[in-house]
């Protein structure tokens, strides 16, 4: 039987990076706790296994273990398959990421199987409209948390499914916009091109710093994670869309949420941190072969470690937005930002000023005029009403009001 290199390659890939990011969400797991731990100067597991290394496999037995139910009058087939709805898009995403460039293959023979000789597209999907292919299925993962919120028949539940659509429905447009600005840079769909097209010069994040810091924002977003997991606000909302989910349907959700962080991060890092290129302006030297291919997927890798780790760090360092904050931060603040960047970039792009200096000087340019702007513009507040209690020193109820709380009606105050 004979394949073409591709095919080979490509087959190798999607078992390989499918199985690493199974594993790899197992220890982004530990990784977490033990980086609260360190944030709240505490030690973090380390009781099972050596530094608490078992910790991942302890907690996968527990829940795969671990009582299932299904509470009554859920939509039992909806309830069952939301954490499928999340968990899917979580894993196609990576299949347009060109993980190690492009591989020399010399062609071989393995147990019959004859692989021809030629280039292969270090990826599952080499195909030319990768980018657009990220954007339609980042979108997806929503769907899972929309119908496991409304069909968990819970209020608690529905409204984290509601938030989470309002959410996506924000940040999809300045995260699209921050790609487009991108592509109309780099003049490609194509990732790799993308990734080539920084090689000469400063990576993208140094051309573009604002257009990176408003994807990293919405990628957070995207993904639930904190200062925007407002879909499951525990202090609000007991857990959201995910209240009534226990044992290996709940841990799908959790699992779904870092392996979006691993997508979203390797995303990140083809647009804007040079893929697999170790430094800025310094060729790599090495191509084509299959030392080449390695070096560049652990380059690859290492960025996305990193940027996980600083979401991370994020999430035990920032306190959560509140929810009018989350819908000002979008549609007051990133998407006009992002329309402006725009116009910029294309403008720059029409009359030939491609490099990255000119594009730096225009965002330095935008940033300049936000800072002087900003105090100029007209402020929304969003005033926080106190409860009234009976017996309370600072917000205490007065006259008629005791009558109104004890009938059971609401008593504020600004």
């Amino acid at each position: 039987m004979t394949i073409s290199a591709q095919t080979f390659t490509s087959v190798v890939i999607a078992f390989a990076v499918f199985g690493t990011i199974q594993g790899a969400v197992a220890y982004c797991i530990l990784l977490e706790r033990k980086i609260s731990a360190w944030v709240q100067d505490r030690i973090g597991p380390n009781r099972v296994g050596p530094m608490g290394l078992f910790q991942p496999l302890a907690d996968g037995l527990k829940l795969f273990l671990k009582e299932d139910y299904t509470p009554r009058n859920v939509d039992f087939w909806l309830f069952l398959l939301a954490p499928a709805f999340i968990v899917i898009p979580a894993f196609i995403g990576w299949a347009i990421v060109p993980w190690g460039g492009v591989w020399e293959c010399a062609g071989f023979t393995f147990m019959g199987l004859t692989v021809e000789a030629g280039q292969a597209f270090v990826g599952v999907a080499p195909v030319n409209v990768g980018i657009v292919y990220v954007l339609a299925v980042a979108g997806l993962g929503v769907y899972g948390v929309v119908l496991g919120g409304w069909a968990s028949n819970n209020k608690y539940s529905f409204f984290g499914g509601l938030r989470a659509t309002a959410q996506m429905i924000s940040y999809e447009i300045p995260l699209g916009v921050a790609i487009l600005i991108i592509l109309l840079v780099a003049g490609s769909l194509r990732p790799d091109r993308i990734i080539d097209s920084q090689v000469s010069g400063m990576w993208f994040i140094g051309a573009q710093p604002i257009a990176a810091i408003i994807y990293f924002i919405s990628i957070l977003a995207e993904s639930n994670r904190a200062p925007f997991d407002l879909a499951e606000a525990e202090q609000e909302l007991v857990g959201g869309y995910h209240t009534e989910y226990a044992a290996m349907k709940w841990a799908l959700f959790f699992f779904a949420e870092y392996a979006h962080m691993i997508t979203n991060s390797a995303i990140f890092v083809v647009l804007f941190l040079g893929g697999w290129h170790l430094l800025p302006f310094i060729p790599q030297g090495v191509e084509g072969g299959l030392i080449a291919v390695v070096f560049k997927m652990l380059i690859f890798s290492g960025k996305i470690a990193g940027l996980i780790v600083l979401m991370m760090v994020i999430r035990w360092t920032l306190p959560r937005f509140r929810y009018d904050q989350l819908m000002n931060l979008a549609w007051r603040q990133l998407i006009p930002l992002c329309g402006v960047l725009l116009v910029g970039t294309a403008l720059l792009v029409y009359l030939g000023h491609t490099e990255w200096y000119w594009m730096l000087g225009m965002n330095v340019v935008i940033g300049g005029l936000i800072f002087i702007l900003q105090p100029m513009l007209p402020k929304v507040t969003m005033p926080n009403y106190r409860a009234k209690l009976a017996g309370s020193r600072f917000s205490g109820l007065d006259g008629d009001e005791e009558t109104v709380a004890a009938a059971g009606g609401a008593v504020l105050r600004k």
